[in-house]
């Protein structure tokens, strides 16, 4: 099978390339990344080293460019799309949602016109929980849930997911829609809640803790939810949704209070700050579709996956200085210069 993985060199697409290559040797995959803060060639250089330019090969792009990633698709005899490439931090959204926009709402339009016009065989849209809006006490979030996003970064994987549905519904296109819980692992660019937390650990500095801190989320780990995709990608009805979670309900506050606990360091460098606007109070995911239909259920609980993501980041402190300086960006410079 021959893939196109957009947004392959951040955090979840990263971990599916990986994933892809550690379970499979029948598939090239074709990452084309806009290689915006959050891309980092970084990700995917062991991967790049051992099948560059046999079983791996990447696109500088952005699937906003119609004429690259249709050239891309008919280079590369594209079997599937999965699209991970998308704005994904709520605080930058509401900072300025239109980028937002552009990249979730018109580069996954993008992406399916080509698809559509090449008769791809398959197409996986990558959304998230957050489009179904915010849960009470009790209750968990299904396939059928009516979308209700409450931000404008939630709002805008809404509308691809609908652009997506409907070129299943209009032209009969082979679209699958997978919506996940917050992931967590190697790889997160540390402006996400988990490595945030670690790195201002390591560093006795302070953390900011949203309200109250008792927002709930539902955890997965992040080769959990690649495993899910893949499966996805190969088994998934046309026109389906599917929900992925970890089974691992944590408020905010508990997460911050495992890690400091897990590194020897006091719960007096928790700060409270005043909550962001819009602040879903829980998620929560029934990921039964997903077991019934895919046999799909996820490999780690929260407290074997947290081990390993702290000793992830403990192992790899040169990626997280690098990322926090910038200096992943020369490592890109150099990765061009060496290929002119």
């Amino acid at each position: 099978m021959n893939i196109l993985v957009t947004g392959g060199c951040g955090f979840i697409g990263s971990n599916f390339i990986h994933y892809l290559f550690d379970t499979r040797d029948d598939v090239l995959v074709v990452n084309v990344d806009k290689l915006t803060y959050a891309g980092n060639l970084q990700n995917l250089a062991s991967i790049e080293k051992k099948h560059g330019g046999s079983r791996y090969v990447f696109v500088h792009g952005d699937i906003n460019d119609a004429s690259l990633i249709m050239k891309t698709m008919r280079a590369h005899q594209i079997d599937a799309v999965v699209n991970f490439a998308a704005e994904s931090h709520v605080d930058r959204s509401i900072n300025d949602p239109s980028p937002f926009v552009t990249t979730n709402i018109n580069g996954t339009q993008t992406l399916l016109e080509a698809a559509r016009q090449l008769d791809i065989p398959r197409f996986v849209q990558i959304s998230t929980d957050e489009v179904y809006g915010s849960l009470g006490p009790e209750g968990l979030f299904s396939e059928t849930t009516p979308l209700a996003p409450n931000s404008p970064y939630s709002a805008s994987k809404a509308s691809a997911d609908l652009l997506a549905r409907a070129y299943h519904k209009t032209y009969g296109m082979p679209v699958v829609i997978t919506r996940c819980s917050n992931n967590y692992g190697p790889y997160q660019f540390p402006e996400k809640l988990i490595p945030l937390v670690f790195t201002r650990a390591m560093q006795d500095e302070s953390i900011p803790v949203y309200g109250d801190g008792l927002n709930v989320r539902d955890w997965i780990y992040v080769r959990d939810h690649c495993k899910g995709v893949a499966m996805a990608l190969e088994k998934g009805q046309p026109g389906q949704v599917y929900n992925f979670g970890g089974h691992a309900e944590m408020a905010n506050i508990n997460i911050i209070k495992i890690i400091l606990r897990e590194l020897g360091k006091s719960e007096s460098l928790i700060t409270f700050v005043k909550d962001r606007p819009g602040h879903d109070r829980r998620y929560a995911m029934d990921f039964s579709l997903a077991t019934r239909e895919l046999g799909w259920t996820p490999d780690h609980d929260f407290a074997s996956g947290i081990r390993e993501t702290i000793a992830w980041y403990t192992s790899n402190m040169k990626w997280l200085r690098d990322v926090q300086s910038g200096e992943y960006r020369t490592f890109m410079n150099e990765w061009y210069s060496e290929r002119k």
